[in-house]
């Protein structure tokens, strides 16, 4: 019986070494549930074994009942007809084995129904998914709809809501984008009118809303009238009534079993969500990190998808009296595939960590006020890791698995360019990956700040405190290099006082960044495996080139860029 998460070494070997016991303590309150529910964890070694359970029905589920429904799945689409939309039936049926599995209330506490699982385990569950259909995350990840309810709701709320989500009952939607406001989500114009009755109605348009067709929608609307900018921006609770029209769905590229819709709001009635005036600036900022993160999970897992059918292709493809996979120009590609998702995998992971410990603190804090000061410190730090690592792994996972996917149907040949094999699908599926909840663009607007700020070095402080490198000196004094190269190419912009020379370097010192915590990664996860050290290895040499190129170019002062783009763009052909 095929098991996609039986069968990854690579992502079984980040839950066997990985320590998971801050995670862990945090997630359970440090147990308080094990004499209350008879399925909580008495003790580390009974959660993390948990964990492992969880993720074998999680890849089995994947591997041999959606997998081989995607290829349906994708030729038959969501269809829209009069004014209601329709999953493609393998989707249906896909979400309702989850479902009987009890897996539908992943990360939704027990008291709701949940499994009260870490966003760690939750970003495997999706990655797993992802592999198998890129469009089924869209529907498993929008659980962290209901986990904001979670932690931003009132308790009637709460109590009204989230155990519709763990059981299966419900499937919510996150009603943000609007036709004119895309990355600039300040400047959204639907309307929110508050009633007498404490109620509100919502008018105006919502557009690219991933299942927007679902029974319940937050939907983030500008409740200020004459307000401008994210303050006078507020989050609702929908719940779908005749109030809200499906205009229609979008005719996709990929991820087709995804429905994506236009709303029509007319007089919809809906309520407040936490307080007036913070949609935007906290409550839909959580939302959006939490899909940001799922959508790095679902990058990985497509990249992983494509992976493995390029390589059983090239293993199997004889040409020129051998096989392809030992042709130096293809087993090149297919190496560098598989050390490019080794890579994501470990940032994918690293971040989940740090979001759990993060989400953790403020769970304990608010459990145990007592705590708060002991805790403060600890919880200011963890929110920059998360403010960093999250927009860093959405862009790095994306690109990576948009490139894997490409090579996929390069190492493919012309078949790879039909229908025939899975590659043409994954190549179209992942394109989305770095596009939505925030272009790849938009997440070096988000890293910079913890690049320049100093984050970035607090966490490679953090790594050299926390290891001892020795037994693999040669591979750490190489990330150390690295490190030097981001700090001079940061100290040279910073010397510059020049928002602009910062602007426009921003993705050159981004991408240092990332290579050099992903070296350090590499260093950590070699101390525990011979393979990490080769794969690190050749991660890190490609990435000291890249940043040597980079350091090398931003010191040049070169900004003819800068100086020329507009009069190139704008030229007249005669």
């Amino acid at each position: 019986m095929a098991n996609y998460y039986q069968d990854n070494s690579d992502l079984q070997f980040h839950f066997k070494n990985r320590d998971l016991s801050r995670v862990i303590s945090l997630v359970e309150d440090d147990f308080a549930e094990r004499n209350e529910y008879a399925h909580a964890p008495k003790d580390q070694e009974d959660a993390l074994d948990n964990y492992e359970r969880v993720l074998a029905v999680v890849g089995e589920i994947s591997a041999d009942f959606v997998a081989p429904r995607a290829r349906e799945v994708d030729l038959t689409g969501a269809q829209f007809t009069d004014g209601e939309v329709a999953y493609p039936e393998g989707l249906q049926e896909a979400v309702k084995r989850i479902n009987q599995a009890d897996l539908a209330g992943f990360i939704l506490k027990r008291k709701y129904g949940g499994l009260n699982m870490p966003t760690t385990v939750f970003s495997a569950a999706i990655e797993l998914f992802a592999r198998a259909d890129a469009s089924l995350p869209l529907i498993v990840s929008l659980q962290a709809l209901a986990a904001t309810v979670e932690k931003f709701g009132s308790d009637e709320q709460k109590e009204r809501i989230l155990p519709r989500f763990a059981s299966g009952e419900m499937i919510g939607s996150m009603a943000l984008t609007e036709p004119d406001a895309g990355s600039d989500l300040q400047s959204i114009m639907l309307k929110a009118s508050e009633q007498s009755d404490g109620t509100w109605q919502l008018n105006g348009v919502k557009r690219f809303i991933t299942s927007g067709c679902e029974q319940l929608s937050l939907v983030m609307a500008r409740s200020e009238e004459g307000s401008k900018g994210g303050r006078g921006i507020s989050l609702f609770i929908y719940e779908r009534d005749q109030g809200m029209r499906i205009r229609r769905i979008e005719n996709k590229l990929g991820i087709k079993g995804s429905p994506t819709c236009e709303l029509q709001f007319t007089d919809a009635k809906a309520e407040l969500l936490g307080k007036r005036k913070m949609g935007l600036v906290k409550y839909t900022m959580h939302l959006m990190n939490s899909a940001r993160l799922a959508i790095a999970a679902q990058a990985v897992g497509i990249a992983e998808g494509a992976y493995q059918e390029a390589n059983s292709y090239a293993k199997d493809r004889r040409q020129f009296k051998r096989s392809i996979q030992d042709i130096p120009l293809v087993y090149e590609m297919l190496t560098n595939m598989r050390v490019s998702i080794d890579a994501a995998r470990s940032m994918l992971y690293e971040t989940s960590s740090i979001v759990d410990i993060k989400e953790g603190i403020e769970n304990s804090i608010e459990l145990h006020p007592e705590r708060r000061a002991d805790l403060k410190s600890d919880l200011s730090r963890y929110s920059k890791y998360a403010s960093l690592f999250t927009p860093l792994i959405k862009r790095f996972a994306a690109d990576m698995a948009n490139q894997v996917c490409y090579d996929a149907i390069q190492v493919h040949g012309g078949v790879g360019f039909t229908k025939e094999f899975d590659a043409e699908r994954h190549y179209r599926d992942v394109r989305i990956t770095s596009i939505y909840e925030g272009t790849s663009q938009l997440q070096v607007v988000g890293a910079i700040g913890g690049v320049v700020g100093g984050v970035v070095f607090d966490r490679l402080d953090d790594y050299e405190n926390e290891n001892d490198f020795s037994e693999v000196k040669a591979l750490h004094e190489s990330a150390q290099e690295l490190r030097a190269c981001l700090k001079a190419a940061v100290s040279h912009v910073k010397e510059k006082a020049d928002p602009e020379f910062q602007e426009y370097h921003s993705e050159r010192l981004v991408d240092i960044a990332t290579d050099t915590l992903l070296a350090y990664l590499f260093c950590i996860d070699a101390l525990k495996s011979d393979l990490k050290k080769k794969v690190g290895h050749l991660f890190i040499t490609a990435a000291l080139t890249r940043a040597k190129s980079n350091v090398d170019f931003i010191k040049t002062d070169d900004i003819s860029m800068m100086e020329f783009h507009a009069e190139i763009l704008g030229q007249v052909e005669i």
